[in-house]
Parts: C-alpha cells; structure tokens; sequence
C-alpha cells in the first residue's frame, strides 16, 4: 500500500497519522529527498531508509501522536558511526533532515434538530474542519433550499457535512462516529429527551449538550432517572449548553455562544502536547 492509499484507509478508520517526508540529504544517505512514510499509533507504511533513521523518525511520530500535536516539525539525524544512537550505527557519511506532519483525526458535531439556532449553529461551525451531522424528524428543515446539500452546504464550508432526515432522530446516533459531541435542540422536548437518554446508553460520545433552561433540565433529570440513568450519567449531560460571556437569545447570538463552546470542547479534547503547551 502506497503512503496516499495508507492515508485514505487510515482517515477512513479514523485513526491519526504522521506522515514523514525526507525533506533535505546532505552527502549520502539510504533514500533520495521527497521519500514518505506514513506512521499510525500501530502501524507503518512505506519507508525513508530503515535503519536507525526509520526507527527514530517512528518513535518521535509515535511520540507526537500521543501528545496530540498538530504542528509539524523536523528532525535532523546524522548518519556517522560517531554518532550516538539508539537503534545501531547508519555510517553513510550524510545528513538527513525530515519533515514529521501529524494528520489529526476530524472532530464530529452531531447537531439533532436544525431550527432556527441549529441552522445558525450549522453556518458556522461549516466553516471548520470537522465532520458536522445535521439531523431532524422534519424533512422540511433539511430541504436543499434551506440547508444546501451534503457536497456543498453552505457559502464557504470547508466541513464534511452529513444530512440526514430521521423520523426516529436517537436512531441516528449509531451512525456517529467514535469520539462525536452530540448537541440536543430539537422542535419537541419529548425529541429532547430521547436523544438525551439514547446519548447517554452510546458508547463513544464526547460530550452532550442541551439546549434549554433550568426548569426543562430539572424535569428531564428526574424522567431521565427514572429510565434508569444514574447521577453519574447525567453529570455528563451540560445544559445550558455555550458560553455566559456572549448574552442574548435571538438565534444567532446563542449559535454564536454554543459554536464558541463546541470549540473549546473539541481543543479540550486533543492531549496536551507537552513540549509546545
């Protein structure tokens, strides 16, 4: 499998990757300029040489995929029999340098119920990279004239955008993908609720917020513990869901507010890179 067909297969596993390119040669060295390795948490393709050079370069990729860095470096080895290493002795004479690249996995918006704040909601958060899922009961709100379509929702969206029309909508959870936040603002609070609990009972969800006040969260909580959820469970559910420091409550301020949360989630999510901050 060539580094672009590795590429695709891991993005299609949602499984991060470095890709490795030997950038610059000085004198001799086992590859020419321009040689790609693609490494994941648990597998390498391709090569730049073997050797010392190889291992270091998938240890340090190893290492970045870990931190959760998404900020390119380089790497400069040495190929000399005086130089100290930690996977043998590589004495061509030259001087490598490589480019590491982290290619992070896309975060997933699940947005249930694309009224007047989750079509808001929707406009900006299309202007991220991420995977964004709009999903309602209501066909009407999901019409090509309201929305756009999949390919192109949207003036200037750059996410991968996913409509879909469920008449059951916490049906639709099971096509998230791993790692997904799910936020809850349907038409109908019985909708609400379903998504809530069915959210709750799905493994792989990063997080779930709820539109709404204070009284509609006091009465989902005590139905929600009646289904059988714990408090535990409903700890995880944040409602109201955005942030304080942008007030208002016509539909595009709260969009505004709830899109500035979803983004700290999503940077709160990622390890912390400790070399970088």
């Amino acid at each position: 499998m060539d580094w672009i067909d590795a590429l695709q297969d891991l993005r299609s596993r949602r499984t991060p990757a470095v890709v490795v390119t030997l950038v610059l040669v000085r004198g001799h060295a086992p590859r020419n300029g321009g040689a790609k390795m693609v490494v994941s948490p648990g597998e390498v393709f391709g090569t730049v040489g073997g050797g010392n050079l190889e291992a270091t370069a998938i240890d340090r990729a190893r290492e970045i995929l870990a931190a959760g860095s998404a900020e390119p470096e380089l790497l400069t080895l040495t190929l000399s029999d005086k130089a100290v290493t930690e996977y043998g002795v590589q004495c061509c004479g030259g001087e490598v340098t490589m480019m590491l690249e982290p290619l992070r996995v896309k975060p997933a918006v699940a947005i249930f119920g694309v009224g007047h704040v989750g079509l808001e909601l929707a406009r900006i958060l299309s202007r991220h990279e991420l995977d964004l899922h709009l999903i309602d009961s209501r066909p009407e709100m999901l019409a090509p004239d309201r929305v756009g379509d999949a390919s192109g929702i949207f003036t200037g969206s750059v996410a991968r955008v996913h409509i879909t029309n469920a008449p059951v909508p916490e049906a639709a959870l099971t096509g998230l993908p791993p790692g997904a936040h799910v936020l809850v603002m349907t038409h109908d609070h019985v909708e609400d609720l379903a998504v809530i609990d069915q959210s709750l009972r799905t493994d792989g969800i990063a997080s779930i917020g709820l539109i709404g006040s204070a009284s509609k969260w006091s009465r989902f909580r005590k139905k929600l513990l009646e289904l059988g959820q714990t408090e535990s469970d409903l700890a995880r559910v944040t409602t109201p869901i955005g942030i304080p420091e942008v007030p208002g409550k016509q539909p595009a301020a709260i969009a505004v507010s709830v899109a500035a949360r979803m983004l700290q989630l999503i940077d709160e999510a990622a390890p912390v890179d400790v070399d970088r901050g």
